[in-house]
């Protein structure tokens, strides 16, 4: 770069955020910061981001700013261990930003923020050993996240939540011999999802239930003995797949 580009960078900084900028002109002329598109000053976080990222070292200059997002995007490139100090920042997406870096032996800390998002992160990064400790979360998307993350032999725990999308994710991965936990759930939906899992014995106990499209998932499960009372099925679709199932098991 020539000296009359330099001086004609510079120029261009002093109208702008570059002046009184400790970095001026320096990163200016080095090409570490762009005004306009990479910019420590700047209120934007694309501008911020791209500074920081062609600057790290410079991250745990900013982790006690004023600003929450420069603090926030100072948090994605300092060290590991500098992110500690960030569990308590009062702005919840510092803490979002802090739960998806901090390392998972760590994470259970952070487990009782008061930030939804926050503890989504935990909740999906936490070693599973841990994760029955969220099973009583207040939210259920929490609950949901540990449902769809907990060692099989834990799932039971979460039968009887009071949320039906937490139930479907467990009916959804409860061992089928453990699937007479939710038979008799409340919601259409789970018993759809347990009646399409069912080992025979219990699809053929489902071809009773009093919605059709529990007794259609339980078509495909249930014993061939079982079939033909429901060739009669009030639902054509039962009925339906009823005789194709019978007809496919009669030609094999």
């Amino acid at each position: 770069m020539t000296s009359d580009q330099k001086v004609g960078q510079a120029g261009v900084g002093r109208l702008g955020l570059c002046s009184g900028c400790t970095f001026f002109p320096d990163y200016l002329n080095s090409r570490r910061c762009t005004p306009g598109d990479a910019c420590i000053r700047a209120h934007s976080g694309r501008q911020i981001d791209r500074f920081l990222r062609a600057n790290p070292e410079l991250s745990s200059n900013y982790l006690n700013d004023i600003f929450w997002e420069r603090r926030a995007i100072a948090v994605r490139y300092v060290a590991v261990d500098a992110v500690f100090a960030l569990k308590s920042d009062p702005d919840e997406v510092v803490r979002r930003v802090v739960a998806m870096r901090l390392p998972v032996e760590n994470l259970i800390s952070m487990a009782k923020d008061p930030d939804r998002e926050v503890r989504l992160s935990v909740a999906a990064r936490l070693p599973e050993a841990q994760l029955v400790q969220l099973i009583d979360d207040p939210d259920y998307l929490i609950r949901a996240t540990v449902a769809r993350r907990l060692p099989h032999g834990q799932l039971a725990k979460l039968a009887k939540d009071s949320e039906r999308e937490v139930r479907k994710v467990v009916a959804s991965r409860l061992p089928p011999f453990a699937l007479h936990l939710l038979a008799n759930d409340q919601e259409p939906e789970v018993r759809a999802l347990v009646a399409s899992r069912a080992l025979p014995g219990l699809a053929a106990a489902m071809l009773q239930d009093k919605e059709w499209w529990v007794r259609l998932a339980a078509v495909e499960n249930a014993p061939a003995e079982f079939l033909p009372q429901l060739v009669n099925d009030a639902e054509i679709e039962v009925r339906q797949a009823a005789q194709e199932r019978l007809t496919e098991l009669n030609t094999q």
